[in-house]
């Protein structure tokens, strides 16, 4: 909250590296959150704390901040290397630290702000209340929640709640999802899920009647708030996450510029309300379009409906792109995709001709199918430019017979004595060209004026290495002042909302062990991972995955409507993974059971 009582609107985005990083601030963001070399949940999107402290310098010129995503699951044998890891990363210039692991409140560390990352699985009022008490500057929210269900939240906290708004969905509750780690072994808790939600999956009955055959029932459409950033704003959310350490340069581009667009929107609309978070006006120079990115169809999961009919691709789990309408202009180079027969194919469009694509390879599409652009070739063109986009922040400057004073949107406010060549003058001078001259630098002059007699004259090159100085002056002026908060205290007095967790819960090491025994937990159970026998000792009849989908409403069998297929169902997929489902139809909400011991690990389980 600003000292005006407006709330700080937060467009935080993801950054795979520095470089995409940098890109993300460069077309709006006012944060990014990008994984250190160790303990990120994506293992393979892992950067040197030197390539963080260049991202942190170029952000927090713009007051943007920068996160760091420690939040994999701990062992007892890595926490002095986790010590020595956010110690770096604090020193780097790192805002704050993404974690689910609560052994780190207990470390050794800096006093750097510590955000509750979405591993944690906050879905309720009692859970976020905790969080608030343990120390935690921000709490990111379970992505399956109603509106209603923020806003009850948001009444019980206050401390900003951040809400992702696009990007891929887990079909599991995030941080309780073990069916990676019992089929192959593979942790999504530790940075390395495999992704068995994306596969093609055959369901049975109990007699072994097949429902459905090959389709990717657990493969959900990715997520797009756009209709509802401002009901999300109403509701409580502060920070508005784009998901996506995995996509590239282009893809964090064109999504960051597309809800910089919207998030300004809603702030325009309320401005005594709202504010941005951070400095500096962006200037496209593409028209940015989720459409054009990497999408498998959209939906806004459960924030309006506590139980949307589809949420799922069942066809594929590639990109679906934009759908191509009769006047939408094509080119060579574009990528297309349609299905036939229940089969995605896709084509390179190898030359336009009357307004009709021809493929690179014979394939005959059937009239009246529907096409979609996967690529599009013009638009990559304008992604791949570092020109793409200009991030500027406004600088107020006057000119005296003596100084030069500057005074920008970041309020930062700096003075340059001046004591140079003058010389009488013809005509009166005007000096805003030579101020104007900002290329090259984060600046845009705004207002300019000039407080020097009219019979005064300043050569153009003394004028010029005045402007120098000036903004040399405003650059360090801008490093030495930028905020950083310091972490929240823990109140150790405020108990846990439960007495006793799951292996679902994920304590995996002492300190974490003892931080929930502090805070009234009797029993805190051990995260599957914590021993490599214990996968094999646990994973009969082990519930691996809890979610809001449902298999059975998706197919038009929902219980509540009175159907009644014959039970247990039954998941197989080629690889060899069996679920049997089980449904809560109070809480509509799906588990997926192992019902053996896993026994054939397929080699692509094994990568």
């Amino acid at each position: 909250m600003s000292k005006q009582g407006k709330r700080r609107l937060e467009l935080l985005a993801p950054a795979r590296d520095a470089r995409t990083g940098i890109a993300a601030i460069t077309h709006g963001a006012d944060a990014v959150y990008i994984g250190p070399a160790m303990f990120g949940a994506r293992a393979s999107a892992a950067n040197t704390t030197d390539d963080i402290r260049m991202l942190t310098d170029y952000a927090h010129r713009f007051r943007s901040k920068v996160y760091a995503t420690v939040n994999t699951i701990i062992y007892d044998s890595e926490l002095k290397q986790v010590e020595k890891l956010i110690t770096e990363l604090y020193h780097a210039g790192v805002d704050a630290l993404i974690v689910q692991d609560m052994g780190i409140l207990r470390l050794d560390i800096p006093p750097i702000e510590l955000h509750a990352s979405t591993q944690c699985d906050t879905r309720t009022p009692e859970k976020a209340r905790f969080l608030e008490e343990a120390g935690f500057s921000q709490i990111v929210l379970a992505r399956e929640l109603t509106l209603e269900q923020i806003k009850d939240i948001h009444r019980a906290v206050r401390t900003p709640l951040e809400c992702f708004i696009h990007g891929a969905l887990c079909v599991c509750y995030s941080g309780r999802c073990q069916a990676s780690y019992a089929v192959c072994g593979r942790s999504a808790n530790r940075g390395n899920c495999a992704q068995l939600c994306r596969l093609p999956y055959t369901l049975t009955d109990r007699n072994g009647k097949v429902i459905v055959k090959d389709k990717h029932l657990l493969s959900l459409r990715d997520f797009n708030a756009t209709s509802l950033l401002g009901e999300l704003a109403e509701a409580g959310a502060s920070s508005f996450k784009i998901e996506g350490r995995l996509k590239n340069e282009a893809y964090v581009k064109n999504v960051t510029a597309w809800y910089r667009r919207q998030l300004d929107a809603v702030i325009a609309s309320a401005p005594d309300k709202y504010e941005r978070a951070s400095c500096g006006s962006v200037d496209l120079r593409f028209d940015p379009n989720p459409y054009k990115s990497f999408n498998r169809g959209f939906t806004t999961y459960f924030l309006s409906e506590r139980r949307p009919r589809s949420i799922t691709s069942p066809d594929t789990p590639k990109s679906l792109g934009e759908p191509v309408c009769a006047d939408t202009e094509l080119h060579a180079g574009d990528g297309l995709s349609f299905f036939s027969k229940g089969e995605y194919i896709g084509v390179r469009v190898n030359k336009v001709e009357q307004g009709r694509p021809i493929a690179a390879k014979n394939i005959r599409i059937p009239s009246g199918t529907q096409l979609y652009r996967t690529y599009d070739y013009h638009h990559e063109k304008e992604m791949l430019s570092p020109e793409s986009a200009q991030r500027t922040v406004r600088v107020d400057i006057e000119l005296y017979h003596n100084r030069v004073t500057a005074t920008d949107e970041r309020g930062c406010r700096v003075t340059v004595p001046f004591n140079g060549t003058v010389d009488k003058a013809r005509k009166p001078m005007d000096c805003r060209p030579v101020f104007e001259k900002l290329g090259g630098t984060i600046y845009r002059l705004g207002d300019f004026k000039q407080h020097i007699p009219e019979d005064m004259f300043i050569p153009r090159s003394e004028l010029t290495a005045l402007r120098r100085k000036l903004i040399e002056a405003l650059d360090c002026n801008a490093q030495t002042t930028c905020p950083r908060p310091l972490r929240r205290e823990e109140n150790r007095d405020y108990p846990y909302p439960m007495q006793y967790l799951e292996s679902s819960d994920n304590v995996s090491n002492r300190v974490a062990e003892e931080f929930y025994k502090s805070h009234g937990v009797i029993e805190t159970g051990q995260a599957l991972e914590k021993t490599a026998a214990g996968i094999r000792e646990k994973a009969a009849d082990t519930v691996v995955m809890q979610t809001r989908h449902c298999v059975l409403r998706e197919l038009g069998l929902c219980r509540r409507e009175g159907h009644r297929p014959a039970e247990p169902l039954t998941l197989r997929n080629s690889g060899g993974a069996v679920f049997r489902l089980s449904f809560d139809c109070e809480a509509c909400e799906m588990r997926l059971i192992m019902p053996d011991k896993p026994s054939v690990l397929t080699d692509d389980y094994r990568k």
